[in-house]
């Protein structure tokens, strides 16, 4: 299925895990984003929320002094029943990120990509 053609370029993630906490209605949840970039992340779960959901996240970035408290939306979603190379879980894009967060987010996405190795290379 192509994705549609109207909608910008996805940034560039990168395959990072890092403990995320949000909010649904039974209360704040832990699981691992398993990737990041600098519009969002992907959380590992095995119940994700719907596609459009909004949702509010505690991320610790390392490197930074305190967790981050973000707002975001469910962009998409991966059942466990997919299939093999699919990681059960949701997207979620980054929303009404104030300069300083996003200006963060971005250094520490750049500082993990200048620490992989390229594509094709050993670690």
């Amino acid at each position: 299925m192509e994705p549609p053609q109207n909608l910008p370029p996805r940034p560039p993630r990168l395959e990072y895990e890092l403990p995320v906490a949000y909010r649904t209605v039974s209360g704040f949840i832990t699981d691992w984003a398993v990737n990041i970039s600098r519009g969002g992340l992907f959380i590992n779960t095995q119940k994700p929320l719907s596609v459009g959901t909004p949702v509010r996240l505690i991320v610790s970035l390392p490197g930074t002094e305190f967790p981050f408290d973000l707002t975001g939306r469910v962009t998409r979603i991966n059942t466990a029943h997919e299939g093999a190379n699919h990681v059960p879980g949701m997207a979620i894009e980054f929303v009404n990120v104030d300069a300083e967060k996003r200006a963060l987010i971005e250094q520490f996405v750049e500082r993990l990509r200048a620490e992989m190795p390229p594509d094709g290379e050993a670690g």
